[in-house]
């Protein structure tokens, strides 16, 4: 199925490494398997100075690239940056672009580890031996845990950024609240829809989930949205949360949130979190936003608490979860900072 959305003229240039028929964690198999992923800088004789960059729910390689420049803390003079989008992700393999019978709402359940083990498999090709940091927001956060628990010989630093290494119940009911509200479009055709417009209902509603919860409540009060250039609550509504999902394939967002839900990276580990996250060698600055809603400082900080060399930075913004969207400047370079200080950490 055709959706003009997912190309490198909407994200960016990014190149596609061949995974094969790849085995996934919850079973079963996803057939010729494709990760796309950027890069950013050149990796050194010793293929020490990576960087992985893993991205969030609906995001892609192109999302948080003004992270990516020279002088700032991701920086591609210093490091090779690998910006890897998640399986199901549109420009990866997803339910629109895999072949039948696994497409559209055919398509295989995935889990977080199956993107890691995908990014392991890319970073053997790309010759990296080690990781200097990897770091992502959200689902990238759950990404970045799983990289450290997973794979601890070969990260030296995480950030994980407002996200958990285990989905909590009430986030688990928020994916479900949001997936609903996609679903609820008799449109979506229990996933058989033809084009992804003709949901176009269902995905004004998940993006009013998301305005509801994206960011706090003092954020409208203040009309915070007026600083970044629109004139009225309805204007943002449409021009910034709707305007954001409007072009996805409600498939992939519905695959995505999949993963997202079923998140847990002490899966592997009898279920045990504590014993997951102790596997953690990596020097961890856990970052979380005073104002969100998806995942509140307390779930941060009990995972924080059960990493060794891990400290917990608590930044306060009323963007709440999309703090890390960086729209406002004295966000971006808290959290640029953040970074440099944990690469500067020997």
């Amino acid at each position: 199925m055709q959706n003009n959305y997912y190309n490198s003229d909407q994200h960016g240039a990014y190149q596609c490494f061949q995974l094969g028929d790849l085995a996934l964690t919850r079973g079963g198999v996803l057939p010729a398997a494709s990760l796309a992923y950027s890069t950013h800088g050149e990796l050194n004789k010793a293929g020490s100075n990576a960087i992985l960059f893993p991205v969030m729910f609906s995001g892609t390689s192109g999302s948080l690239k003004h992270y990516i420049a020279s002088g700032l803390a991701l920086d591609p003079d210093k490091y090779f940056i690998v910006v890897p989008n998640q399986l199901g992700n549109g420009l990866s393999s997803a339910p629109h672009n895999t072949p039948a019978p696994n497409h559209k709402a055919n398509f295989p359940q995935l889990a977080i580890a199956d993107d890691v083990r995908a990014q392991k498999q890319l970073c053997d090709h790309l010759g990296i031996t080690s990781i200097e940091l990897v770091t992502g927001w959200s689902m990238g956060a759950q990404q970045t845990y799983e990289w450290a628990i997973r794979y601890p010989e070969l990260v030296k630093r995480i950030a994980p950024i407002a996200g958990t290494a285990k989905c909590t119940p009430h986030n688990q009911l928020y994916v479900d609240v949001f997936c609903e509200a996609l679903r609820s479009d008799p449109a979506w055709q229990e996933g058989e829809y033809q084009t992804s417009q003709q949901v176009s209902t269902g995905l004004k509603r998940l993006a009013n989930v998301f305005a509801l919860m994206g960011v706090c409540t003092e954020f409208y009060k203040q009309e915070q949205w007026r600083t970044i250039g629109f004139n009225s609550k309805a204007e943002f509504l449409t021009g910034f949360w709707q305007a954001w999902f409007a072009p996805m394939d409600p498939n992939a967002l519905l695959a995505m949130a999949d993963k997202w839900r079923y998140g847990d990276s002490s899966a592997a580990y009898g279920d045990d979190l504590s014993k997951a996250l102790a596997r953690i060698t990596a020097k961890t600055k856990v970052i979380a936003f005073a104002q969100d809603m998806f995942f509140p400082v307390q779930d941060c900080r009990a995972e924080s608490e059960l990493i060794a060399h891990s400290e917990l930075h608590i930044l306060d913004s009323l963007w709440g979860h999309f703090t890390m969207m960086g729209l406002a400047d004295q966000d971006f370079k808290q959290i640029n900072q953040l970074l440099s200080d944990l690469l500067a950490d020997i």
